[in-house]
Order: C-alpha cells, then structure tokens, then sequence
C-alpha cells in the first residue's frame, strides 16, 4: 500500500494519520485530499484504511513487535522490559513512545519507575489471534 504522505510547511514528509515527520521522504507532490481514495472507499473508510496500514507497518518492526508481546503477558518496569527484550533503554524508550501513540501500549506510574503493558483486550485478542492463524499454516498439508 502506497504512503499516504503530503509535505508540510517544513519540508519534510509527515505521515497523515500518525502524523510521524518521516525525514528525507520526499513526497511526489502536494497531497491532494481524496485523489488516493479508492471508488469503493468514502474519505472515512479511505482514512481508517491508512491508519491501519500505519499500525501495521508500526509491528512491522521485530524490536516493537517483541516489546508488544512481552506486555500481553504482564506489566513491565521500563528497563527491565529493555533487558528482556534485548534492547538498550534509549531503544526501547522510542518504541515504546511510538506504541503509545498508537494505543498499543499503556504506561502506568509506579513509584519512581513506569510499568508497560498492551493497552487493552483488543490488543492481545489480535495478537493471540495471529499466532494461532500461524500454528495452524503450520499444521496445514
């Protein structure tokens, strides 16, 4: 699926449902709204479609992706979460920002330290749901 990129003001690209600058991507020319918009999708469905290629593309990294899995089980202090997930803190830092603004993750307080976690049932059911269509390819003649 193509990006669904305009150039801003600045002159880098951003991302139009995350609203991620994307330095040195060059988009082809000003977005126009609507002319990417499929004949079978209105503006709202069009929009949802790309927020979704976006959260795609977001566990389309195996370092966010890992990060995410390991909050399905528990809630995680940051740097232990790092640890586990074979990660430096600044690493894990960035992803873990990217998943909350997504909705991925949710950061809780605990004292002096923040604990992650996946954001909500939805979250995990995908998840688990995708692991089991997996096991099952697996399985298949």
């Amino acid at each position: 699926m193509k990006d669904h990129l305009h150039i801003p003001p600045t002159g880098t690209a951003k991302a139009h449902s995350t609203g991620i600058n994307t330095p040195g991507v060059q988009a082809a020319g000003p977005h126009v709204p609507g002319a990417d918009t499929p004949p079978g999708f209105d503006a709202a469905m069009a929009a949802e479609v790309a927020q979704l290629a976006d959260i795609f593309h977001l566990l389309g990294d195996p370092s966010r992706l890992r990060l995410l899995l390991a909050c399905l089980s528990r809630a995680w202090p940051a740097t232990e979460l790092a640890t586990y997930c074979g990660l430096s803190p600044q690493a894990a830092s960035h992803h873990l920002r990217l998943l909350k603004a997504a909705r991925l993750v949710r950061a809780e307080r605990d004292g002096r330290s923040i604990r992650y976690t996946a954001a909500d049932d939805h979250v995990r059911h995908m998840l688990r749901d995708m692991i089991e269509h997996m096991a099952e390819e697996r399985e298949a003649p």
